[in-house]
């Protein structure tokens, strides 16, 4: 094994939804208000080389999030689909499953592995205890309804508690497993 981590950074709204019913997430700017530069997005990416994403997430990222400027360009990114697609630069297509693909992962040298979403993503590396930490930041809004960060697992997950951070009205709580 390495020391490379897989590490969920994610926004929630306060009640746990990470994009409303619609699947949208233009909630995410809710309340924030630029008192200070917020740079702990960056700092958390420059240990990143790999990013997971399910298909979803990436067409979400690639239609109407950053549709001229793909993100994690200068990242290998593995999008999870049944809808396999032709490979792009940096981009690799599977239909291998995210547990499989991240126990391989983290036996092969490199970098820290981003996991981006969506839930269906997240929910099976949960299960299998395959998230060293998770990064949540929590917006202040109250959605409602929408799609959980967490669906029901068989069994409780303990994490350790290892910051908690306030910046720009957006609170970052750190775990780790």
């Amino acid at each position: 094994m390495t020391n490379r981590k897989i590490i969920l950074y994610i926004a929630t709204s306060i009640d746990g939804f990470i994009a409303d019913k619609n699947g949208d997430i233009d909630w995410l700017g809710t309340g924030a208000i630029e008192e200070t530069v917020d740079t702990s997005y960056e700092d958390f990416y420059q240990h990143v080389d790999t990013v997971i994403l399910g298909r979803k997430t990436y067409d979400q990222v690639t239609t109407s999030l950053a549709p001229d400027n793909y993100p994690y360009a200068d990242s290998i990114s593995y999008v999870l689909t049944s809808q396999l697609r032709e490979n792009k630069e940096n981009i690799i297509f599977t239909d291998q499953s995210v547990v499989d693909l991240v126990t391989k992962l983290k036996s092969e040298p490199g970098k820290d592995v981003f996991i981006v979403g969506g839930a269906s993503i997240i929910q099976p590396l949960v299960e299998n205890d395959l998230i060293d930490e998770y990064i949540l930041a929590t917006i202040p809004v109250i959605l409602g309804e929408g799609i959980p960060l967490f669906h029901p697992i068989k069994r409780a997950v303990t994490l350790k508690p290892v910051s908690v951070n306030l910046i720009n009205q957006i609170v970052y709580r750190t775990y780790r497993s």
